[in-house]
This record gives structure tokens, sequence and C-alpha cells, in this order.
């Protein structure tokens, strides 16, 4: 098995930056982590999930989906290089493969997948969690995946573009300590999964109260950072500038706790109070993604309870209604 020591690694992603465009953790100047290129600071891969979300990369904040000049508009050229992201947890690979097949449903979105298709996939895993915790193995879903095993980086390919990487590496060691963190990984269980299953019957058998979500909309600032974080919300609107005989066309994140979210020409709002769309960004989640897509499109990220200042992130909220409807 190949392995990277920690005074390497630097060097290993430099040689690749020559190849991919590399997204990887980065440490910035004012303390925290995100996924950014080797010139926006140290490499920073321990620490846990990132503050953002990795799926970003793919579905940024905002983008151009087009230039029109004069009338006419261009053909975008491909990529000139692939990306190669770095530094998803097992919970943020369930998230891409869950928004990679919103993308690919119905009308086939070309714009994310102009940067996704060919992208390399590095997961982090083991002892690099916050404080040194154990991350669990992701054991797929991605092209490659590296292991901290608490003094050094094992290097585990999944795929093609994986084992081409994994063999420009040249040291090699044993898989005593990766068969470890894979068994420690076996019993690794994140209690807010029972919990938003929980949830999901209960919404789905329409047992929660309008009360409830009067309680839990009183208690929403409308800040979006809900929505900003989770790696599996894909909502975003539209926006044309115009200059002169220019027409730029680009969409950007939208946030179903907005008052305008849904608000039509008419004037009417359908989601016109904080307790619709509270609800509606939990039911969303929890009850009508199952039944689209057959599956709970909460992955136990963490990033909504962690950033949302009134303490009304999803396992939150899910803790409080089967608390009390259950």
């Amino acid at each position: 098995m190949k392995f990277l020591s920690a005074e390497r690694i630097a060097d290993f992603f430099a040689a690749l930056a020559t190849s991919f465009e590399l997204r990887l953790p980065v440490m910035l100047p004012d303390g925290t982590r995100s996924i950014g290129t080797l010139e926006d600071g140290p490499i920073a891969l321990q620490g846990g999930a990132l503050d953002s979300k990795p799926t970003a990369v793919f579905f940024p904040q905002q983008e151009v989906v087009f230039t029109a000049r004069d009338g006419e508009v261009p053909d975008t050229p491909l990529p000139a290089r692939p990306l190669l992201v770095v530094g998803l947890t097992r919970c943020d690979l369930d998230c891409l493969r869950f928004i990679d097949r919103f993308f690919a449903g119905g009308w086939r979105d070309d714009l994310y997948f102009r940067q996704r298709e060919n992208a390399v996939i590095v997961a982090v895993s083991g002892y690099c969690g916050a404080g040194g915790s154990l991350l669990p193995l992701a054991a797929g879903n991605c092209d490659l995946e590296l292991v901290w095993d608490g003094s050094c980086w094992l290097v585990v390919p999944y795929s093609e573009s994986g084992g081409s990487i994994a063999d420009s590496i040249a040291d090699s060691t044993g898989s005593g300590a990766l068969q470890r963190i894979r068994t420690e990984s076996l019993f690794h269980i994140d209690e807010g999964d029972a919990i938003i299953r929980r949830a999901s019957e209960l919404l789905r058998a329409n047992r929660v109260p309008d009360s409830f979500w009067e309680e839990i909309g009183d208690r929403c600032i409308a800040c979006t950072g809900c929505n900003l974080v989770c790696p599996t919300c894909t909502c975003f609107g539209v926006q044309d500038w115009r200059y002169r005989n220019v027409v730029e066309r680009s969409r950007m994140w939208d946030s179903c706790q907005l008052a305008g979210f849904m608000r039509e020409a008419s004037g009417h709002n359908p989601m016109g109070s904080e307790a619709l769309r509270s609800r509606r960004r939990i039911h969303h989640k929890l009850a009508a993604d199952p039944e689209r897509w057959g599956e709970i499109s909460c992955y136990l990220c963490g990033r909504c309870d962690a950033v949302c200042p009134t303490g009304i992130g999803i396992v939150a909220v899910s803790q409080e209604l089967v608390a009390r409807f259950e």
C-alpha cells in the first residue's frame, strides 16, 4: 500500500497541480479552513469537515451561464484541465452523489457537468477529524482516499484515475493500520441518523401540527445560513445584466427561507410565512426527497446545525419533533 508522509504531502500536491486544476483544504489568514488553491494558504487536510460546502466547487454561489454580444451566444469551451478536488468526507461524498443525480435528472445541467464530469475526487478519513477524532472510511464514492493513521497518509485508490495517482507514489507500507481504521469505521454510528429517520416517518405520516412550525418559524431570523452551507441544497435564481450590446446571464444560490423565494408575479406567496418556509425546508429533505429520490437528502454533515444562530438546524428540529410527536 502506498503512503505519504506529512513532509511529502506539499510536494505531492504541487506535482498534481501541473496536470489538474487543484482544489484542496487550505488555512486562510483568519485561521479558518476552506477549499482553495495552493496559492491561497498552507495545506490543511486535518481538522474534520470544512465549514463551507465542498459541492460549491461544481455548483458555485454565483456563476456566469453565458455572455452574449450583439445577440450572439458563443459556445462555452470545456475546461483546459480537469478538476482534482481534495478533502471530502464520507458524508460529503454522499452529498455529492445526491446532487450528481439531481443535476442529471430531467434536463441534464451542462453547466454543472462541465466541471464535474472529468473531475477527480479525493476523500480524507482516518484520525484527521477535529482534535484527532476518527473520520470514517469512505470506502468508495471517490477516486482516491487519503487515510491518516496518526503518522502518515495511507493512499487507497478506487478508480483508474485514482490508481494512476497512487502509482506515482514511491513509498509503500503494510495495510495493518488501514484494517484497524476500517474496523473502527464499521462501528462508527451517528446518533443523528436514527433521529432524522424517525422524524421522516412522522412527517410522512402527517403527525406534526402547524403549531410546531409556527414555533420553529418564530425562531428563524432568515439569515439563510442553513441553505448556504448545505451540500444538497440546489435551488438557484437567474439574473440578466445588460451593458449596451452585451447581456450576461448568471445564476446564484437561492434560499427557501427567504420571503421572496416562491412569491409569484401576481404578488401571491404560497410560502408567505416563516412557519411555512421552515416546514418546507425540513419537509423537503426528510419527506419529499425520499418520495422522489428514494432517500433522505440530509447526510448528517452537521453544517446547518453548526451555523444556525437560533438552534433550528435539521438535526435539532428533528430532535424536538421526535421528542414531542413520536
